[in-house]
């Protein structure tokens, strides 16, 4: 008997004293460990700074160009704190899997049980430890951690994606509230113009034509007015249906952080996908190379059994060769799409910030008009109250106004919304420590 088989028997027979309380032990050693519960008695997953990569300590260290107190920072706190969080279970698992890969270069053991020629079951319990595998151990591990570090940048993509939503039906809420109450004061306006109609023609002094133009204009306000309040309505049940408590009576939308979040999310994912392609191309080669692996077992009559074995996944085959030229290009392959994901995210963000760019300088002009357009209204107002301009003449001025304030308030929205694209593509909306 080698010095080898003696050493794996005496392996076996100490195990095998053991095997009763292993079950025992494992629980024991599970619940020792110190993990935050997770809603819906799931435990969150919660990576060491000690133990983190480059990625996922990037991600941790994220900021979020939300300011704390303003109407943003309520609508993502409340959406964050009811979200189902399907990738935090989703990095949990991946988690769990990096912690057995770790575990991948001690010896396996296991039952093994055949029958023989004569019909009776032969037992035996075996070890198998892997000597030299051309590094597919490593790879194995280094495939866990990748996935792991992609499991993380899906988890901040979701936050920073379902943040984006919410902030979007709540500037959708609030240019809509602001464009309701604007007709309605239109409305008010327009009114005093129809009763003032109304008595001249009451009085003889102008016909119905005027009359009934007023009144089309004002079931028009009427009926835009209306189609407002229910996108408003519509907007806000849709956020209240995403957030932890009702955001009915919030106002006003504030601004973000001007500030890079560091790098995109896509090039981070992009990053972790490279990190995943080069851990499957190395178990890849490995699998056609030739390993060595010692066996030892016994059975139950207590005869020992030893051996070294070369191993193979794959046989040689004339394909063998262009498929490690493959597995060799998977490196280039891997880089030019964190390359490519680089470009187009630098290519998304310098457009946005032309586009908010654009509609900040456009509102800037709008309120100018604006102001001069009322300058223009009030000044036709004193002009007919002194019975040098019509009722018609001040009504065409008081619809320039009107208009010019619309104009302002699209313009507005469409910033702020230009500004939360901005924020989504840098993936800023979500801190990524809160995660």
């Amino acid at each position: 008997m080698s010095r080898r088989s003696l050493g794996a028997l005496t392996f076996f027979v100490m195990l095998s004293g053991c095997m009763s309380d292993l079950g025992e032990q494992v629980s024991r050693f599970r619940g020792s460990e110190s993990v935050a519960p997770m809603r819906g008695g799931a435990q969150k997953a919660v990576v060491k700074p000690s133990d983190a990569s480059k990625i996922i300590n990037a991600l941790q260290l994220r900021p979020s160009v939300v300011i704390t107190g303003t109407p943003y920072a309520q609508v993502s706190d409340a959406v964050i704190a009811s979200d189902a969080r399907v990738a935090e279970a989703e990095l949990r698992v991946a988690e769990l899997r990096a912690q057995a890969a770790a575990k991948n270069w001690l010896p396996r053991i296991g039952p093994r049980i055949s029958l023989n020629s004569l019909g009776d079951f032969v037992a035996e319990l075996v070890v198998n430890q892997v000597l030299f595998d051309n590094g597919r151990r490593q790879a194995e591990r280094d495939l866990a951690k990748a996935d792991v570090e992609r499991a993380a940048v899906q988890l901040v993509e979701d936050g920073n994606r379902r943040v984006h939503d919410a902030l979007s039906l709540y500037i959708t809420a609030e240019e809509n509230r602001d464009l309701a109450n604007h007709l309605g004061r239109a409305y008010e306006d327009m009114a005093r113009f129809e009763w003032v109609m109304q008595q001249r023609v009451n009085g003889g002094v102008s016909d119905m034509s005027d009359l009934n133009i007023l009144q089309q204009k004002l079931a028009t306000i009427r009926a835009r007015a209306g189609e407002a309040q229910e996108a408003t309505a519509s907007a806000m049940a849709e956020l209240n249906a995403m957030a932890v408590r009702p955001l009915t009576e919030l106002r006003g939308i504030g601004a973000l952080r001007d500030t890079s979040a560091g790098e995109p999310l896509g090039v981070l994912r992009a990053r972790a996908e490279r990190e995943q392609a080069l851990a499957e191309a190395r178990i890849a080669r490995a699998s056609n190379l030739p390993g060595l692996g010692a066996n030892a077992s016994v059975d139950r009559t207590g005869t020992v059994g030893g051996a070294l074995e070369v191993t193979t996944d794959n046989l040689f085959g004339l394909g063998t060769l262009a498929e490690f030229k493959a597995i060799e290009a998977t490196k280039e392959t891997a880089d030019r799409k964190v390359i490519e994901a680089r470009e187009n995210a630098g290519r998304q963000v310098a457009s946005q910030q032309s586009r908010l760019a654009a509609y900040t300088r456009q509102a800037q002009e709008a309120r100018g008009l604006t102001t001069a357009a009322r300058d223009n209204w009030t000044l036709f107002q004193r002009q007919f109250e002194g019975g040098q301009r019509q009722v018609m003449d001040v009504v065409g001025t008081y619809e320039t106004y009107a208009r010019a304030l619309e104009t302002e308030i699209a313009l507005k929205y469409k910033a702020a919304r230009a500004e939360l694209e901005l924020a989504r593509l840098r993936g800023g909306l979500a801190e990524g420590g809160a995660l």
